[in-house]
């Protein structure tokens, strides 16, 4: 695989990047312009989160794409994989002016290679583990740079955290195997099975695509793995074949050796769990076991980061007692305690009228299942309802069945259409109604709204004091949670309800 590399001194180098918006560019900018490079971008006048984030970074945005938005002394253009380099109006001016183009992932490879990078990977779990180990990063106060897949509550909102040059730490993304172009010399794999079957549409075939990126490792490198997901044991095992130089590190409740959970139990609105290699008990306020298991790994990760810095990196699994000292035990517990998640991840939209009302980004399965199950633990005198919207055509037909069993936790489910993708085209067959009717002969309280913002009447009507209400998928059904909150505040002020 050729690698793209960026200029070597990014002081004062002008880069104009197209979809600047978009999550991973907005992280991406405000790290080279940290670094001292010369941003600005374009993108359309669609208002998103992170139009606050550039405006305070002072980096000029153009809203609508335009030829004339590539000014004369642009040293490099870096597009999102939303736009195709042959069609885009800005591209190919780019082109015509003999300026180099490079895609978002291979953009943010080469800069992988700039510092000692760590990769997080996995079909669930990616976005919240690398925010915690980014919050515990910050509380360790390590030098390093942490980019995750959505905007984190505990680095003010933002995907970017930013505390010195020694170490990056980035969500890595599978489809289409974008991760391939970052360079790690560690990844924390989180979990594999099925997923983007439009692209993979076997399990094998994804499963080899995260085998190859663990090839990717430098001699010596470091795979720290879920012990208790099928799909990660399953390349560990493989690549413990193909590359016996690595070093494996399992975690998890059936793990052996220092990152094996040894004990969980719930608090009030908090989790607090044990570790074999470690003393005491860690609490965390985001709901379920999956978030234990993120934190697990988190916390295995920051271990190799902080004997590299100690400069102990070969065994580090055989020094705790030396590596984790009192007052690092002590920011650990302080990281932990304070996590608060990240956007679309279990996210508190607001209570109002004793009504909790969350959002969370779960699109597959095993995500759904696992994060219901979470909050019914937390919340067990809650009434539990939620709004779905399946994302993909292909996802939705391949998984049928997982998904209608997927709701067994919620008290009441509302199903929509299938929300859908611009990589694929309808061609017949599963539907949003598919589902609800598979969804409907397994439980007694489901209902269907092609739209979502058509249920905002009823859910108006239904709710009740004490409920939580959470809107789940990778569609757009996010606006019904934010709508109902409004009217329920409105209902409030008025004094309707």
């Amino acid at each position: 695989m050729s690698m793209v590399e960026l200029p070597e001194r990014l002081v004062g180098v002008p880069i104009h990047m197209v979809g600047i918006k978009g999550t991973g560019m907005c992280a991406l900018a405000e790290l080279l312009s940290a670094q001292g490079a010369l941003i600005r971008g374009s993108d359309t006048a669609e208002q998103f989160y992170t139009d606050a984030i550039l405006k305070e970074l002072h980096i000029p945005v153009q809203e609508g794409f335009s030829a004339q938005n590539l000014l004369p002394d642009t040293k490099l253009v870096i597009h999102s994989a939303a736009y195709d380099p042959g069609s885009h109006v800005e591209l190919l001016r780019a082109r015509e002016m003999g300026i180099p183009i490079v895609k978002y992932t291979d953009a943010l490879g080469a800069y992988s290679r700039r510092f000692d990078s760590s990769a997080v990977a996995g079909v669930h779990g990616k976005t919240t583990t690398t925010a915690l180990v980014g919050t515990i990063l910050k509380e360790l106060n390590l030098p390093a740079q942490v980019l995750a897949g959505s905007g984190v509550s505990n680095f003010n909102d933002r995907s970017t955290l930013i505390l010195g040059n020694t170490f990056f730490v980035a969500e890595t993304c599978e489809y289409r195997r974008h991760f391939l172009a970052f360079s790690p010399r560690r990844i924390l794999l989180t979990s594999v099975e099925s997923d983007h079957q439009d692209y993979y549409p076997t399990y094998e075939s994804i499963r080899d695509a995260f085998i190859e990126y663990a090839q990717r490792l430098p001699q010596g490198g470091l795979l720290i793995y879920c012990y208790d997901d099928a799909g990660a044991r399953d390349v560990a095992d493989r690549i413990g074949t193909l590359r016996p130089d690595l070093q494996r590190i399992p975690y998890g409740k059936t793990a052996e050796g220092p990152f094996g959970v040894t004990s969980v139990r719930q608090g009030e609105e908090c989790t607090l769990f044990s570790l074999r290699g470690m003393e005491g008990e860690f609490s965390i306020s985001v709901p379920g076991f999956h978030t234990v298991l993120n934190a697990t790994g988190a916390i295995a990760l920051v271990s190799s980061l902080l004997a590299t810095f100690d400069g102990k990196a070969d065994g580090f699994t055989e020094i705790f007692p030396e590596l984790w000292t009192t007052s690092r035990l002590e920011a650990l517990r302080r990281g932990l305690a304070s996590f608060r998640g990240s956007r679309r991840r279990s996210e508190r939209i607001g209570e109002v009228q004793g009504i909790l009302i969350m959002d969370d980004y779960a699109h597959h399965p095993t995500a759904i299942k696992t994060t219901l199950a979470g909050l019914r633990a937390f919340y067990p005198r809650r009434r539990l309802i939620v709004s779905f919207m399946s994302h993909t055509y292909s996802r939705t037909a391949s998984l049928l069945d997982e998904f209608a069993a997927s709701f067994y936790d919620a008290d009441m489910v509302l199903l929509h259409a299938i929300y859908p993708s611009a990589r694929e085209t309808y061609t017949g067959g599963v539907t949003g109604k598919t589902l609800f009717e598979r969804a409907a002969s397994l439980y007694p309280a489901v209902y269907y709204f092609d739209d979502p913002l058509e249920a905002l009447p009823f859910l108006q009507r239904t709710l009740q004091k004490g409920d939580l209400f959470i809107t789940m998928g990778a569609g757009d059904n996010w606006k019904l949670g934010r709508a109902l909150y409004e009217a329920l505040q409105s209902q409030e002020e008025t004094g309707e309800r």
